[in-house]
């Protein structure tokens, strides 16, 4: 876990097994988290009570492949309201009518 979430992850299981009160438990919610390597990447974690044994469960979810396929949707999308200004532009420059003359001379 990045240490910002660590922190807070065993205050939450802390207040958690002392109260009773589920604050995050059977929630989940998008974190950093840590690889053994050191590098992170963000995820959804999720923490469930496993029935009446007491057992915590945590579940994660790796978002690096959905977060770089929106990454490159928002890059596309500009890239098409570019095209579609740019386009937009041209036709207000130009006159009323658009036409174009082929090589035979026909419009």
């Amino acid at each position: 876990m990045a240490e910002k979430n660590a922190t807070d992850h065993d205050n939450y299981v802390k207040n958690y097994v002392e109260t009773g009160i589920k604050k995050i438990m059977g929630t989940q919610r998008e974190v950093i988290a840590r690889r053994k390597d050191g590098s992170t990447f963000p995820c959804v974690m999720g923490l469930s009570e496993c029935g009446k044994s007491g057992l915590i469960c945590g579940f994660i979810r790796d978002l690096t492949h959905d977060k770089a396929s929106n990454a490159t949707l928002v890059w596309k999308n500009a890239e098409v309201v570019a095209n579609r200004n740019l386009i937009m532009s041209i036709m207000d420059a130009s006159f009323h009518a658009i036409f174009v003359i082929n090589r035979k001379c026909i419009i």
